[in-house]
């Protein structure tokens, strides 16, 4: 059957507006699909979460400036010269008094003469005592040490009053930095690097997680605009 010209030319426009519009309905889909694809894709990766920060602990990565928090940030307190200690032996009030770690990193005490302390931690400082007072002298010694007055920590750099300044009990960073007047206008407030004992200069995150230790020797760098 023959159509005329009318219905043909009728029939070719109907025809391309139903294509146009079936085009576009199918591209809108394949950008739907993509973005899909896209965010499924995001939500499985592994990697670092806006708003999501965890804890701070040892090893752990530090909330306020990222940066990894080393194992040694919070250690047991290790004797020194400077520290004046009070030693308490049960039941012997003439074994028992206030010393001071002399400079040789010893501590002179009475029947016993010198038991090294520098390097130790209160606990195996004790053992040290208990073991020369056993060698001998006592049968079953039992001794307490305690800190009367500890080192000082000294800081420097980019803080408001460097210098020497006493040591407190659980004193971290940011205390220390308090305690000498605060940062400068220069200071990189991410950071800090701490000399501890004879060790080197190592880096820390600037973060209430990492602890001072007496004798420790603080820098503040500048930072870098």
């Amino acid at each position: 059957m023959n159509h005329s010209a009318a219905e043909t030319g009728g029939n070719g426009f109907g025809d391309f507006f139903r294509r146009g519009a079936l085009g576009a309905l199918r591209r809108k889909a394949a950008v739907a699909f993509a973005v899909f694809a896209i965010a499924a894709v995001a939500a499985c990766t592994d990697g670092p979460r806006v708003n999501a920060p965890g804890p701070v602990t040892e090893g752990s990565v530090s909330e306020q400036t990222g940066a990894s928090v080393p194992p040694d940030a919070d250690i047991d307190y290790e004797l020194g010269t400077g520290d004046r200690l009070r030693v308490l032996v049960f039941g012997e009030p003439d074994l028992s008094g206030e010393f001071d770690v002399g400079g040789a990193g010893v501590v002179a005490l009475p029947l016993i003469g010198q038991v090294r302390a520098r390097g130790l931690t209160l606990s195996a400082f004790e053992d040290a005592v208990e073991t020369k007072l056993r060698d001998g002298y006592l049968t079953s010694p039992r001794v307490s040490v305690e800190v009367l007055n500890y080192r000082p920590f000294y800081i420097y750099g980019e803080v408001s009053s460097p210098g020497q300044y006493p040591y407190t009990s659980s004193m971290t960073v940011l205390n220390a930095v308090a305690v000498a007047g605060g940062y400068t206008y220069r200071a990189n407030q991410d950071k800090v690097y701490i000399t501890r004992g004879e060790g080197n200069e190592v880096e820390y995150p600037a973060s209430q997680a990492v602890r001072v230790l007496p004798g420790d020797v603080l820098r503040v760098p500048e930072r870098f605009f």
